[in-house]
């Protein structure tokens, strides 16, 4: 049973939304986001070190410093400005032709200490300090994070009643994908909507394990300082988008690894038959068909790879994944990968880019294979979460990525 409220969020007026909207900060790179800002971006907030010239180190205080101050000034510009009552409000995000629909708001610091708000990645002490920084410099949920809860029909209803209306926000994004934001600001459906939450046993969360991780230290930290701490403060909660489970889309996380770990490419074959079905596809990009099925570039040519019975434990659902299948068969054992975190010969790719950019980097000499992976399920999220269990670095890839700025979280 988890605790959400509802929030006065910071946002853009609706005539400059597409400029002030923009890509979260770790989804691309500082020249990658220098070349994509605008004036009114707001990666000017969560990248600050565009605005320099050369652009110095993101983790400096030089940076931090720029970020508070870009944060005021948007807002003493009228680029960003704060609603007059808490809301809830529901964001959809529309790609290829499908529209899944969260609700935007403010779940309890609490819930992730107790496990209500469950996790499938380890994260890292250094970016979980980087993004803790951020929070408590601009004393704000600047980036929400991504959950996903157990379906529910009466929340279904309200969104449909909602979404039939004018939307706050209504733009299409310069990658294709379409963003739409309506607002809740009626007493009685907000109420209800916090009620309804009560019943529902968990979060998962989807993308933003880092961020979530932040939040819930910058919490504990607030309340530690605060002799006067009641728990109803702001800075007990944190700003997420909630989606129903059953409308999210997962794709696949590819690897590409830079040698054959002193192999020939014939000889690398050889090693990868002792446990797969190997069959050479030829030219034309070959896309993994079900669970335990890889594609592999190797030489110019794809090959299926199908993992032979007996080689994983279905009843283990860390030892069922893809991931653990070919770190365990693969990177591992025939190719010497013994970290996925540290080892310098791996790299991952989501499969947002397509299989093309596989083949790409191996063309180029960059890298000596890639393999391609079956999307992991919703089932086997939430199936290792309950069962607190981490998945593998790198297993899931949630798309289309959340807009930020469409709404700010103050924690005052």
């Amino acid at each position: 049973m988890v605790r959400i409220k509802p929030f006065a969020a910071v946002r853009p007026p609706k005539e400059i939304v597409e400029e002030v909207a923009a890509r979260p900060y770790d989804v691309l790179n500082s020249a990658e986001a220098k070349a994509e800002a605008c004036e009114k971006s707001l990666l000017h907030i969560t990248k600050p070190e565009i605005d320099f010239e050369p652009m110095p180190d993101e983790h400096s205080q030089t940076v931090y410093d720029r970020a508070v101050k870009n944060f005021k000034d948007w807002q003493e510009k009228g680029w960003l400005v704060q609603d007059s009552k808490p809301c809830y409000y529901i964001y959809a995000q529309t790609m290829n032709g499908k529209t899944q629909y969260g609700l935007v708001l403010c779940a309890h610091t609490d819930d992730y200490s107790d496990g209500k708000i469950k996790k499938h990645e380890l994260t890292r002490k250094d970016k979980e300090d980087d993004r803790m920084i951020h929070v408590r410099i601009q004393n704000a949920n600047i980036e929400p994070v991504f959950f996903s809860y157990p379906d529910n029909a009466e929340i279904d209803s309200i969104v449909r009643r909602y979404t039939a209306g004018e939307p706050e926000y209504d733009f299409t994004a310069e990658d294709g994908f379409g963003h739409h934001f309506w607002v809740i600001d009626d007493d009685a459906v907000i109420n209800r909507i916090t009620e309804i939450f009560k019943d529902i046993p968990a979060f998962y969360v989807a993308d933003g394990h880092h961020r979530t991780a932040a939040a819930a230290r910058v919490g504990t930290e607030k309340r530690t300082g605060n002799p006067g701490h009641t728990g109803n403060e702001e800075y007990n909660f944190f700003m997420a988008v909630a989606f129903p489970e059953s409308q999210l889309t997962i794709i696949d996380y590819n690897r590409v690894v830079k040698d054959l770990n002193g192999m020939s490419p014939e000889e690398f074959v050889k090693a990868l038959e002792k446990d797969f079905i190997v069959e050479k596809k030829g030219s034309g990009i070959y896309k993994p068909e079900h669970l335990h099925n890889f594609s592999m570039y190797l030489g110019g040519e794809w090959y299926s790879l199908e993992a032979k019975e007996g080689r994983y434990d279905d009843s283990d659902p860390i030892g069922v994944l893809d991931v653990t299948i070919l770190s365990d068969l693969v990177l591992d054992r025939i190719l010497g990968i013994k970290d996925l975190r540290t080892d310098k010969r791996i790299d991952f790719v989501g499969g947002i880019r397509g299989l093309g950019e596989l083949s790409k980097r191996v063309d180029s000499g960059e890298m000596a294979v890639a393999f391609a992976l079956y999307p992991v399920s919703m089932k086997q999220i939430v199936d290792i979460a309950d069962s607190g269990n981490i998945m593998p670095p790198k297993t899931t890839w949630f798309e289309p990525k959340l807009r930020s700025g469409l709404a700010i979280h103050k924690l005052d």
